[in-house]
């Protein structure tokens, strides 16, 4: 909602709903997209961690992320694009699990992981260019992308090719191929993944996996769809 459309819902003055949002905004419990709108923000999905079992997307990818978990073997991540990070919604432990940052509930850089790198991949490249500015490049690894170069240079090969690779970009020993959920006109960008160690999961078997992980990508957007209807 735009800040008029929440004023005329609300007995507040001008002034003070201002103040109130903009501190909500100030606590990370709101954010505020370049069009004006108010969503939630990534300290509140946070908070909310505990409560992603009765997530209706939660629950409609399950499926999805078993069959794919079953037929890999690895760790399977379904991830949602929050600002300059990915909260991870849900987490389908591999065959043999390997100790890593992702939990439920947890947050990961976009630019340095696989699900964000391929959820910003579906931003129009106004948007894409603004949130890229704004990201504070860190490095966690050797192979880490720090520049906005690199990661548009990235974005552009996930755009062509349909998936991305995160090999030890965020974690060390850790590789992933992820595919994109949803479209920017939905406000709603998500991705899935299968993750496993760099020793087990190579750049062949990312590989081999891609067109699995984009197809339970595809499948899940067409099941939101079926729920949801068509957009108006």
């Amino acid at each position: 909602m735009r800040f008029t459309d929440i004023l005329s819902l609300s007995d507040q003055p001008r002034g003070t709903l201002h103040r109130q949002l903009s501190h909500l905004v100030e606590e990370g419990l709101l954010e505020v997209d370049r069009d004006g709108r108010y969503t939630i923000g990534i300290r509140l999905l946070k908070l909310a961690s505990r409560s992603w079992s009765r997530n209706e997307f939660r629950a409609l990818a399950e499926p999805h992320l078993r069959r794919l978990q079953d037929v890999t073997g690895e760790t399977v991540h379904l991830g949602i694009l929050r600002g300059f990070e990915v909260i991870y919604l849900d987490k389908v432990e591999g065959r043999q699990s390997v100790r890593m940052y992702s939990q439920i509930g947890n947050a990961s850089p976009a630019y340095c992981t696989g699900v964000g790198k391929a959820a910003l991949s579906v931003l129009d490249d106004a948007e894409l260019a603004e949130r890229i500015t704004a990201i504070e490049f860190r490095r966690y690894t050797e192979h880490t992308l720090c520049s906005k170069a690199e990661l548009l240079a990235a974005i552009q090969q996930i755009r062509a090719r349909g998936y991305a690779f995160d090999r030890e970009e965020h974690e060390s020993g850790i590789c992933c191929v992820a595919a994109p959920i949803g479209t920017d006109r939905d406000h709603m960008l998500a991705g899935v993944s299968v993750t496993g160690p760099a020793y087990r999961v190579t750049t062949a078997k990312l590989e081999e996996w891609a067109p699995l992980v984009v197809s339970a990508a595809d499948s899940i957007m067409a099941d939101m769809y079926d729920r949801m209807g068509p957009k108006r």
